[in-house]
């Protein structure tokens, strides 16, 4: 059992990434994000369904702006170039990630 909400203050920098629960092919993590972030695309070899709990976002994904407010989720089948290019100090998500079978 835990709590999204608690030890939930946004790092110095960047994003902070906590696994929450990773079983079998299933990760699910909670990330913090400061407003001082370094764009940085992300490729990654898994699905991921993700939504903002608080905050805002502008994100980039396959080339197009994607404006997100708190509530707003989206999936990013694997393979998705997706950059976080603004985000709200204190911006909180939760992440999904669906890895293949092997």
């Amino acid at each position: 059992m835990g709590n999204l909400y608690e030890n939930a203050q946004p790092p110095a920098a960047g994003e902070r990434f906590d696994t929450l629960l990773s079983h079998q092919n299933l990760v699910i993590e909670r990330i913090v994000s400061t407003s001082k972030i370094t764009a940085q695309e992300y490729v990654q070899e898994q699905d991921e369904w993700v939504v903002l709990l608080q905050g805002e976002a502008l994100l980039e994904v396959a080339g197009e702006a994607q404006p997100l407010k708190a509530g707003d989720y989206l999936f990013l089948p694997a393979r998705t170039p997706h950059t976080v290019l603004r985000v709200s100090d204190g911006a909180m998500w939760l992440a999904v990630h669906l890895h293949s079978r092997r």
